[in-house]
């Protein structure tokens, strides 16, 4: 994994994580890096200082990363928690809802429920805007 400085065309600074620098090329070029300000997709590597760990190999980047990954999971979870506390749930019907929502066939409200691939293919397709939740966590023991 490598960390990155990154900086778009208004200026904001941001980092994020790349499994190596070709996969950051690449996503890059494809417009799949923005910036978390604006939402920009002109991102450029900012300039940084370079950093010489004295520590062992793998010790300090590893622990880094399982920090990082606490705080992704997390937040993830505050997410789901504030969307299960707010939002209408409608099961397996959340296709068919959105759509009544979309369409004005039923008052606005936000939801939340189950729909496959195909289903959520097709609503992006008809613009109707949906995000989709990672699954729950499961902690063991």
């Amino acid at each position: 994994m490598i960390l990155y400085q990154l900086v778009c065309t208004d200026g904001h600074e941001f980092e994020a994580w790349f499994r190596d620098g070709t996969t950051y090329d690449k996503q890059s070029a494809s417009g799949d890096v923005s910036c978390p300000h604006c939402g920009d997709t002109g991102v450029s590597k900012a300039l940084t200082a370079l950093h010489v760990s004295t520590q062992p190999a793998g010790d300090s980047s590893e622990k880094r990363a399982r920090e990082l990954a606490t705080q992704i999971l997390q937040a993830v979870e505050k997410s789901r928690q504030h969307v299960e506390e707010n939002f209408d749930y409608v099961g397996d019907h959340f296709a068919e809802e959105a759509r009544r929502i979309h369409y004005g066939e039923t008052d606005e409200r936000d939801i939340y429920g189950e729909a496959t691939s195909d289903e959520t293919d097709d609503l992006r397709e008809e613009g109707i805007k949906i995000f989709r939740l990672p699954p729950k966590i499961r902690r063991n023991g």
